[in-house]
Formats: structure tokens, C-alpha cells, sequence
């Protein structure tokens, strides 16, 4: 049975889940919780491999779908069930939620498949709780053509996004008790004032 604390940060590429998630782990250490980092696809050093594969190369739907959770599967097993068993908190950068809506909306996935998967490599396992960082898919085009030449995802048109963007709300819509929604628009200075004040209640 875990004892610590399962943090997710979710969004569409470019909605600024990254420069976030740094902090909120400073901030919790700053609290005296024992917090780490991690990332999927990725987080061991066998998900790190798989995950050079699914940003790089192309494939099929199916291909894709099981590298996601082969990489999920062994970052479960060594990092973050070990982890949560000490006590630990760990806040990751994407988990299943993401293949929801990459490979579930923006890619149409039969949905069935997924939540076969899900519920094989990970149970009854879920985020306590997940950061939502929303915004528009055209500000977000702009934010990631800004930056680096971009994965295979990030290089997806608007419509892929928007697919993905719609499959984040409406699951964040059916798990309200789970989800924060954060709009990712806002000045960086109100969105951390809102992440302060969710690390509050959920630390009590």
C-alpha cells in the first residue's frame, strides 16, 4: 500500500507544464517533504531509451501504445511504486492521462485497448493529484515555435492538438475530485499563487 503522495503535471505541449514543476518540487522540499522528479515517457534508464524511440521514430498507432506503457510499466516498478512505499512524494511530468490524449484523442485510439492497458500496468493506481495546464492550442503553436526544432509530437498541426486539448477537459471533467485546471494563459506569478495554495490543502 503506498504512504506518500502521486503528483502529475498534464497539458498540451507548449501549455508551460515544465517551468512549473521544477518549483512546486522545491516547494515541497522547502516543507520538509521527501519529493522527487520524474518524467514519463521516461524516469529509469530503460524508459529513457524507449522514450528517444517514441519522440523519434515514427511507427504505428499499436507500436506507439506499447512502447508508452512498456516505459510506464518499468517506471512503475522501479521508480515510482518503490517510491510511494517509502513515503515518498513524487511529481511526474505526464503519466497515463497524457496517453489518453495523444494517443487516445489526437491520435483517435480505440479507447478499449487503453484502458486495457491502464488497467494492467497500473491497477488501481491513479495520481492523488494532477495539474491540468490548459490553453489554446494556437498559443501553445506559438509558445513551442519559439523553442527547439521539436519531437515528432510537438511538429503535430493544430487539429492533432486540439483533439488532444478537448480529451484532456473532458477527462479532467470526470474526475473533478483529482484534476486542477489551470489556465496556462495567466502570468506566471498567479499560476504559482494557485499551485501554493493547492500544496497547502493537499499537505494537510
Amino acid at each position: 500500500m503506498k504512504t506518500g503522495r502521486f503528483i502529475t503535471f498534464e497539458g498540451i505541449d507548449g501549455a508551460g507544464k515544465s517551468t512549473h514543476i521544477g518549483w512546486y518540487v522545491e516547494q515541497l522540499q522547502r516543507r520538509g517533504i521527501d519529493a522527487l522528479r520524474s518524467r514519463e515517457p521516461g524516469g529509469t534508464a530503460l524508459a529513457e531509451r524507449l522514450r528517444s524511440l517514441l519522440l523519434d521514430e515514427p511507427m504505428s498507432l499499436d507500436t506507439e501504445l506499447m512502447l508508452v506503457f512498456a516505459a510506464r510499466a518499468d517506471h512503475l516498478e522501479r521508480l515510482i511504486r518503490p517510491a510511494l512505499a517509502a513515503g515518498r512524494w513524487v511529481v511526474c511530468d505526464r503519466f497515463t492521462d497524457s496517453t489518453w490524449a495523444y494517443q487516445g484523442g489526437g491520435r483517435s485510439g480505440p479507447s478499449d485497448r487503453i484502458a486495457w492497458l491502464e488497467q494492467w500496468v497500473h491497477g488501481e493506481l491513479q495520481p492523488d493529484r494532477t495539474y491540468l495546464f490548459d490553453l489554446p492550442e494556437a498559443i501553445a503553436a506559438q509558445r513551442r515555435a519559439s523553442g527547439h526544432a521539436g519531437d515528432r509530437f510537438e511538429r503535430e498541426d493544430e487539429a492533432f492538438f486540439s483533439r488532444v486539448r478537448r480529451s484532456y477537459l473532458a477527462r479532467a471533467a470526470e474526475a473533478p475530485a483529482r484534476f486542477r485546471v489551470i489556465d496556462s494563459s495567466q502570468p506566471l506569478e498567479n499560476t504559482r499563487l494557485l499551485l501554493e495554495e493547492d500544496i497547502a490543502t493537499i499537505c494537510r
